[in-house]
């Protein structure tokens, strides 16, 4: 029997991951991408994903290398090699996986960027001042509050059920990666946001549902996007807008530096590091400890600008 065309292999590989890893819509675009770049890679040399051998692939690792790419790009993009290839030989395409031996690029693990407390206040009180409206001021005041008081992940803020947060609950239910649900508390500043933006919301969709018969949307961040809720690229565009007004850095400033600085005050303040990553929905440890390494630096910092021996 011929070997499929790659392009099949790949749909095949994405369509399993969404159906029986729960693979977000985002980790299989990046899937798509990176083994879209192999295959083409190949196809310029004659050869294919169906028979590529180790070497192929290696050279194809190599030529990544040469072209500048970045350690954790070419390890992300060996890890989507050898799970197509698992996959292949689970469905018998392949009686091999010729990635499986090939080692990837030693990953220098960056600390992430994070805020200091006050940091994070200037930015909560510019979201209750920036904005060209009141509705404005108290969607970005809600966002904010509730992104630093969860540490969601920016596309599990933006996607909220309105449903999530009736009745003014203490524990918000989240839905992670991989359809994972979690429980995270919310700080009374956050609760109070999301009841002054809720009173106008769900008045504003009784209005438009009065005039124009519209049914009313089930996020709580509803927007005109395909997906009927606030972008991540917008609430990113708006994030830099609120660091400018507050007086920070933008390019210091994403969503997830919020995200980073929930972690990391939590940990300065004595939280268990279990505790941050049940709350973070971190499926290995070791992605929460790095919190513990931002900690670490701060004290060395903290001893170097400060100790008479070490400004000698």
């Amino acid at each position: 029997m011929a070997p499929l065309p790659d392009a099949r292999w790949i749909s095949a590989f994405l369509d399993a991951q969404a159906a029986e890893q729960g693979a977000a819509r985002n980790t299989r675009l990046a899937y798509g991408r990176d083994l879209a770049d192999a295959a083409g890679w190949l196809a310029r040399r004659g050869a294919a994903l169906a028979t590529a051998d180790r070497a192929a692939l290696e050279s194809y690792l190599a030529s990544l290398d040469a072209d500048g790419l970045a350690p954790a790009t070419r390890a992300r993009r060996l890890s989507a090699l050898k799970q197509l290839y698992r996959f292949a030989v689970d469905e018998g395409w392949r009686a091999d996986n010729p990635a499986l031996q090939i080692k990837g690029p030693a990953r220098a693990r960056a600390l992430p960027n994070t805020l200091t407390l006050a940091e994070v206040d200037a930015l909560l009180a510019a979201a209750e001042t920036h904005g060209r409206s009141a509705a404005d001021r108290l969607r970005d005041s809600c966002l904010m509050q509730v992104l630093y008081a969860t540490g969601l992940r920016v596309t599990e803020l933006v996607s909220l059920p309105v449903a999530a947060v009736r009745g003014d609950p203490r524990l918000l239910l989240v839905r992670g990666k991989g359809g994972k649900e979690r429980m995270v508390p919310l700080s009374p500043p956050a609760r109070a946001a999301i009841a002054a933006w809720l009173a106008h919301r769900d008045a504003e969709a009784e209005r438009l549902r009065a005039e124009t018969g519209a049914r009313p949307s089930p996020f709580l961040f509803p927007s005109r996007s395909a997906e009927g809720h606030l972008t991540r690229v917008r609430f990113f565009t708006l994030i830099k807008d609120l660091a400018a007004t507050a007086g920070l850095d933008p390019a210091r400033v994403t969503p997830h530096t919020l995200r980073h600085a929930f972690a990391t005050h939590l940990l300065q303040n004595g939280a268990d590091l279990r505790a941050i990553q049940t709350l973070l929905g971190h499926a290995d440890i070791a992605t929460t400890e790095i919190y513990t390494h931002i900690l670490d630096e701060r004290l060395k910092r903290l001893v170097l600008d400060n100790h008479p021996l070490a400004r000698r």
